[in-house]
């Protein structure tokens, strides 16, 4: 079973950046893609960015376009989620997911393993 952690969240002010990390352990993590999605209050969870398996292909959700930026490091089975210039609409938790098929799909449903998730909150 493939256990995912998020850390790196918190409270920043606007034009501020967080970098996210998430940790994978119990799995092959060089063969999953990996995705961000982020859910704010009263709102479904929403794509944020998503990497393939080699992390030849990238995704992104438009209004994150510039300011985010999603690597992987298989070598510490850890996907990062670098956000820069954040605005106070980035206020979510954010999510990692894991999708066994290693491709870098935008659908939620297509991700077998989800963390626990971080919160971000950016204060105007």
């Amino acid at each position: 079973q493939v256990q995912l952690v998020e850390s790196g969240g918190g409270l920043v002010q606007a034009e501020g950046s967080l970098r996210l990390s998430c940790a994978a352990s119990g799995g092959t993590f060089s063969s999953y893609a990996m995705g961000w999605f982020r859910q704010a209050p009263g709102k479904e969870r929403e794509f944020v960015a998503s990497i393939s398996k080699n992390g030849n292909i990238i995704y992104y959700t438009d209004s994150v376009k510039g300011r985010f930026t999603i690597s992987r490091e298989d070598a510490k089975n850890t996907v990062y989620l670098q956000m820069n210039s954040l605005k106070p609409e980035d206020t979510a938790v954010y999510y990692c997911a894991a999708d066994r098929l290693g491709l870098a799909t935008k659908r939620l449903g297509n991700y077998d393993y989800w963390g626990q998730g971080t919160q971000v909150t950016v204060s105007s």
